[in-house]
């Protein structure tokens, strides 16, 4: 009898694991997009992701993703990362692969997670990784494609058939465009920072993140037909809107608005983005 219990509790499990979301939108620094099915949607906090799902980023926009086994990925502005495989391995650890077929990237693990097994590779163009425990940066230019081990251990290999295995901190193997690749060499640590912020958030951009309770009224309108104008030209811009009706006496008004906003401050300097990009009046609320 308790083997059984065991083996349905086992089972429980199993089906949980393959239900929960692979990947989740954690933050977006807006404009960004998933395209899925041949459909653009702007991306908001706590969408999930999919295998054959498209992240895309526009001008100024960072976007920060957490996998399943809790690692994150971010992706810089102008970028554009093909989630080619997310989900349980055969043997149910976690698996993915990932295209960066354009911009700047940076995978990270937290040290208490470095020793789960995992089964992931990063695809930069040319240039393919394949992830341990560990934090790397790399970036796909027009001249090169580069990947920067900044902890741990990872191996690279070449579309050509160069291998290497990478475990030195501040190093970069580089693959210049229609060339040999160059192999690894050291980064000098102030241009591995300039690197860095390059997929980092920053702060009082405007940020939408899980959890934010602040809310951005973009508009209050009559009429369904012209809120969804509204919203159209709101999502087609690269930003995550809602329409909520409300009743006003016998009418009903639809109110536009961008949600998951972490504070008053971030609220207020998003309305000045949507009111320069899109002309509208915004104004944050609760």
């Amino acid at each position: 009898m308790k083997k059984i219990m065991t083996a349905v509790a086992l089972f429980g499990l199993a089906i949980a694991a393959s239900a929960a979301p692979q990947a989740v939108v954690d933050a977006v620094q807006a404009p960004a997009w998933r395209d899925r099915d041949g459909r653009a949607e702007p991306l908001a906090p706590g969408m999930e992701l999919r295998s054959r799902d498209r992240v895309r980023t526009g001008e100024g926009s960072r976007v920060y993703l957490r996998l399943a086994d809790g690692s994150t990925v971010k992706l810089g502005e102008h970028g554009e990362l093909l989630a080619e495989r997310l989900g349980p391995s055969e043997r149910q650890f976690f698996s993915a692969a990932l295209n960066v077929a354009k911009g700047a990237f940076r995978f990270t693990t937290d040290k208490l997670r470095k020793l789960s097994r995992r089964d992931v590779t990063i695809r930069v163009a040319t240039v393919t990784a394949g992830i341990r425990g560990t934090d790397i940066w790399g970036k796909t230019e027009p001249e090169r494609d580069f990947v920067c081990l900044l902890e741990g251990r990872i191996t690279v290999s070449h579309q050509d058939g160069d291998s290497r295995e990478m475990s030195e901190p501040l190093t970069f193997y580089v693959a210049p465009r229609n060339q040999p690749p160059r192999g690894i060499e050291a980064a000098d640590p102030e241009t591995v920072k300039k690197w860095a912020a390059e997929t980092e958030i920053q702060a009082g951009a405007g940020v939408t993140r899980r959890g934010g309770k602040w809310k951005l009224l973009l508009a209050s309108i009559d009429g369904q037909q012209a809120a969804l104008e509204v919203y159209d030209r709101v999502a087609g811009a690269g930003y995550a809107a809602a329409i909520r009706p409300r009743i006003v006496g016998e009418a009903i008004r639809y109110e536009i608005l961008l949600r998951n906003l972490a504070s008053k401050g971030e609220a207020e300097v998003l309305a000045a983005k949507v009111k320069a990009r899109l002309g509208l009046e915004a104004r944050p609320t609760l």
